[in-house]
Order: C-alpha cells, then structure tokens, then sequence
C-alpha cells in the first residue's frame, strides 16, 4: 500500500470511529443523531440557511438534504419558512425545541471528542488540524467530492 492510501485509509476509519462513538453517545443522552446535530448547527451558524446551503456544506445531494430536513422539521426542531425573496425557495430556521436541543448537544459532542482525542498530545492535534483545514480548502475550492 502506498503512503498516499495508508494516510486516506487512517483518515477514513480514524472518521469513522469517531462519528460513531459520539453518535452512539449524542444519541443516548439527546435522543439526537451526529447528522441531525452537523445538520442543526449549520443551520443555526448560516443566516438565511437554505437546502443549497447545506448541500455545499456537507458535499451530499439535494435529495438527501431535503429529506434530512423534512425528518427535522417533522420532530419539530426545525421549519421552512418562505423566503422572503424568492418565493420558490424556502429558509430553514430552528425552532425553539430545535435550539434547546443544539444547545444541549453541543456539549456532549464537546465532551466526547475531547475524551477520545486525549491519547494525542495537543500539539499534535493542532497539527493535524490543520493539515485538515488545508486539504478541506483545496477541496472546496477545487470543487472535489461534490455530488454528481
């Protein structure tokens, strides 16, 4: 294997591990999945949040989004709201039971991934941090990975 494809499969299962653990966890204590959590925050983080918005965000496709969204707005954590100019669009906003659970979940994902990253000295971390950052970026800014 080379060193290029042993990096990506650490990367991989290293991801993983992670989102399942703090899944498992997020689950347990809010009755809150990861992917409606990211999905929640973004949400929360973007004004004027749209479907396109977190299509972008996250690299999956209208669909999934869309029906991502649908399951959220049916537990009554989040709504679509039309808007303002453009009627054919709608903004995504949280609601009030939808902010309670964000900020509550915030926390525990927090806590979690803390707790499984403390085996890696903090300077470490940082490093691979950004490493991360950098090769996102030139991902995003290439338009790699974008559903087709």
């Amino acid at each position: 294997m080379s060193h290029i494809t042993s990096v990506f499969t650490d990367l991989v299962r290293v991801e993983t591990r992670l989102y399942n653990a703090v899944n498992a966890h997020l689950n347990a204590e809010h009755g809150v999945s990861l992917g409606q959590f990211e999905f929640l925050e973004i949400i929360d983080r973007v004004p004027g949040c749209r479907v396109l918005d977190i299509v972008g965000e996250l690299a999956i496709t209208v669909g999934a989004v869309s029906k991502a969204v649908d399951r959220l707005v049916a537990a009554g954590w989040c709504e679509r709201v039309a808007h303002p100019q453009d009627r054919r669009s709608s903004v995504l906003r949280l609601t009030p039971e939808g902010k309670k659970k964000l900020k509550a979940s915030r926390p525990v994902v927090a806590a979690e991934l803390t707790s499984l990253t403390a085996a890696v000295p903090p300077d470490d971390l940082a490093r691979v941090a950004a490493t991360l950052a950098t090769l996102r970026a030139a991902l995003e800014a290439g338009s790699h990975g974008q559903p087709g």
